[in-house]
């Protein structure tokens, strides 16, 4: 049996690139000490760029809220090959579905995110989507493509080209 390593054991580093599930890549920008209600904590400050905000996540409770460092490139191509995977769509009724979206969208994982892209993505022949469907599935390209773009360091509008471009390849 292995021991799960303390939350206390992740150490993020000045200048990397994480991913914070609720709001996606960002960079840590420094480390600070505050005072709140007579503690004192080490915070992360942590900068995204492509919502212009700045979040402070306790250093102890980095890995206990989701805070990771970016996919490795043998994730990135398992979330590639995902895409490339045939759409799985439950027979429910959408407000769950939209709330399990939601909910995969949110976890930061880069696999579920993929799911989700897939799943929503629609070829140039199959009917248009609802408004909900194309934010979420517009949302989760977004993120996707943050990580992709982070990951391989390449422009965004480079990593939503190569991940249309899987898309593409699926639906031929």
């Amino acid at each position: 049996m292995t021991k799960l390593a303390k939350p206390e054991a992740m150490n993020f580093e000045i200048g990397q690139h994480i991913v914070y599930p609720a709001h996606g890549v960002g960079c840590i920008t420094g480390v600070e000490t505050q005072e709140v209600a007579d503690m004192t904590l080490e915070v992360y400050v942590v900068s995204f760029e492509q919502d212009k905000l700045i979040l402070r996540v306790p250093t102890a409770r980095a890995a206990a809220s989701g805070m990771r460092p970016l996919a490795t490139t043998k994730v990135v191509g398992d979330a590639l090959k995902t895409l490339g995977g045939r759409a799985r769509i439950k027979r429910t009724m959408w407000s769950r579905r939209a709330q399990e979206y939601e909910a995969k969208i949110n976890s930061g994982d880069l696999i579920s995110i993929a799911e989700v892209v897939r799943d929503l993505h629609r070829a140039e022949d199959q009917p248009d989507q609802s408004y909900s469907e194309r934010q979420l599935y517009e949302s989760a390209l977004d993120r996707m493509a943050r990580e992709l773009a982070a990951v391989e360091n390449i422009e965004h509008s480079e990593a939503v080209e190569r991940l249309s471009t899987s898309l593409a390849q699926k639906a031929a």
